[in-house]
């Protein structure tokens, strides 16, 4: 499904800092490469700002996430993560959601995100939703439950037609992030999606700086021009980031070194916008 028998497994072990031991198809080590592919591989989709295509091979994916050391998005982090977790043996199957971070907007199914069976129990695991993405799987075989990472609290509920939620605390209150269905997603519909994402000019993607980062410590988000820093007391902080600092500031928050041509052309893009 996932052609993980395409993927150099030794270089996505190295890429993501693997230090676990042995792989075996448990939940131990399912939380161990979730948390390993979130810390080191960002999510970003300055490919899309620089106008050119986001491929889902792979062969594809593992040259520019791997070998090239970049981020990507939703479809290119989890096509990687389900890729690596098909080789090593586990069942993954692929689930679309939608966005629920902006208000009572009914926007379409364009997330992508997994959901992993370890000895009967499904799990969610996701490393592609940005500075608010799980660091670990999310057990979905028991609705309400809080699931706290480090600093992090998660909760997956459940509403009518077997939709789940998945929701963090935010202000007092659980705010949705996403949700979606029991429909299994295959990687074909994640071409169809990736399309939209990619070039429909009313995507959030595209004419924009989008670079994110869940950190233990603090979720860290670049969009357009403003970087915000989620701490996990919920306070936020947000100062703007001018030109002459930018590609310093991709170095130092989120570990994305550019080519010199392309930072070159990130940065006359980033000053077109002024």
């Amino acid at each position: 499904m996932w052609s993980g028998d395409e993927l150099d497994l030794d270089a996505y072990l190295a890429r993501i800092g693997w230090s676990g031991g042995e792989l075996r198809a448990d939940l131990p080590t399912l939380k161990a490469v979730h948390r390993a592919h979130t810390g080191a591989i960002t999510f970003e989709s300055l490919d899309v700002l620089l106008g050119r295509p986001v491929e889902l091979e792979v062969k594809a994916i593992e040259g520019k996430l791997v070998h090239t050391r970049r981020g990507g998005y939703c479809y290119e982090q989890n096509t990687l993560l389900a890729a690596a977790l098909e080789r090593i043996g586990f069942e993954v199957s692929g689930r679309g959601a939608r966005n629920r971070t902006r208000g009572d907007s009914l926007l379409a199914v364009t997330h992508a995100m997994l959901v992993v069976t370890v000895e009967g129990e499904p799990w969610l695991c996701d490393a592609g939703f940005g500075w608010q993405t799980p660091r670990e799987p999310v057990p979905l075989s028991r609705p309400g439950t809080e699931v706290r990472q480090g600093e992090w609290v998660f909760r997956v509920r459940e509403e009518a037609d077997g939709v789940l939620v998945l929701c963090v605390p935010r202000e007092g209150t659980w705010r949705d992030l996403y949700a979606f269905s029991p429909q299994p997603y295959h990687p074909v519909d994640y071409v169809v999606l990736n399309h939209y994402t990619s070039s429909h000019p009313r995507s959030a993607f595209v004419g924009q700086v989008i670079v994110q980062h869940p950190g233990d410590r603090g979720r860290v988000a670049l969009v357009g021009r403003e970087l915000t820093r989620l701490l996990p007391d919920g306070r936020i902080e947000r100062q703007e980031v001018p030109a002459d600092e930018l590609l310093a500031l991709l170095d130092r928050e989120f570990g994305l070194r550019l080519p010199e041509r392309d930072g070159a052309e990130l940065l006359r893009m980033y000053c077109a916008g002024d």
